[in-house]
């Protein structure tokens, strides 16, 4: 009988799915390295969502391994490349997260322009800072959105929906754009220079750099804001506490980061930017969606010889 370990907080239904279809599933949390090191031999797939980091060395040892599924679509957690020397199939869950992040994308911006963090924090100090707290309405501004994926889609309609004018950057969405018509296609140049809002829904560059640098943030608008629900590291962060010290944007809202957890940062503090601590996809209704998608795709696997949503 398979052995599964679920490494990764996630919803029950995952464990009970694998259970009705009579595999052997076991749950251990908040494994150190080194602890799921010396006990991943003993399985034969492996479900994780954002926090075990399955690196080279978890591999190699993994010497019973078949398969790695990754309850949500991002698998920066995951040695892709280590896994495929070793024929060891990858897969995610993609779309399942997808309005979820989108929303949380959406919160951000609304608090940006409507300054709620600090309205909220100054109000329960009892201040009444009502004239520092005008803000602005999206209606009538221009989004920039870079990528085109499911996210990126979902952002793009809930902006129309709102009254945005919605730019598209992603060669994908090239080859698509007349099932589009309400959104426009652009280079980057133009969506940095033009956008009141840009919004990341994109995977890094090849070489692992920035997207964004102060180069980028140079060309950019005063009052315009960035949105980063994406992949930590899209955005030098280095150079985005310059530019917002400096006030060449008005803000910025992150939900991911270089290193993370984010512990210490000179982003911290900052009063033109909001940070929240990787949630975007953190919805009950998303975490049901997931774990029940990564669940019947390994059942798909070991009793029908199925792949579904392989990377590798």
């Amino acid at each position: 009988m398979p052995k599964i370990l679920i490494s990764d907080a996630m919803d029950n239904i995952a464990s009970e799915i694998l259970l009705k279809n009579n595999l052997d599933v076991e749950t251990k949390t908040n494994l150190t390295p080194d602890e799921l090191k010396n006990i991943i031999a003993n399985y034969d797939g492996l479900i994780v969502r954002s926090a075990t980091k399955v690196t080279d060395d978890i591999i190699e040892a993994a010497t019973n391994l078949k398969i790695i599924g990754r309850a949500g679509a991002g698998v920066d957690n995951i040695d892709v490349e280590a896994a495929k020397s070793k024929n060891i199939i990858v897969m995610n869950t993609p779309g399942g997260n997808t309005n979820a992040t989108a929303e949380h994308t959406i919160g951000l911006i609304f608090a940006l322009l409507r300054k709620i963090p600090s309205a909220n924090d100054t109000t329960h100090r009892g201040l009444w800072e009502k004239k520092k707290m005008k803000g602005n309405e999206l209606k009538g501004k221009k989004i920039g959105i870079v990528g085109f994926g499911n996210v990126g889609k979902r952002v793009a309609e809930i902006s129309y929906a709102l009254g945005m004018k919605v730019y598209i950057y992603s060669s994908h969405f090239n080859s698509i754009k007349d099932n589009f018509k309400k959104y426009d296609s652009s280079n980057l140049t133009n969506i940095l220079s033009n956008s009141d809002i840009i919004s990341f829904h994109c995977k890094p560059n090849k070489d692992g750099s920035s997207i964004i640098t102060k180069d980028e943030l140079n060309m950019m608008k005063k009052n315009c804001i960035l949105v980063n629900t994406a992949r930590g590291g899209l955005i030098n962060e280095n150079d985005l506490i310059q530019a917002l010290k400096n006030n060449l944007i008005k803000g910025a809202a992150l939900d991911v980061f270089k290193k993370e957890p984010l512990e210490e940062s000179e982003l911290f503090n900052l009063e033109n930017i909001i940070l929240t601590p990787h949630i975007a996809a953190s919805t009950d209704e998303a975490q049901i969606v997931v774990a029940e998608m990564v669940a019947n795709q390994f059942c798909e696997y070991f009793k029908n010889n199925n792949v579904v949503n392989s990377i590798t």
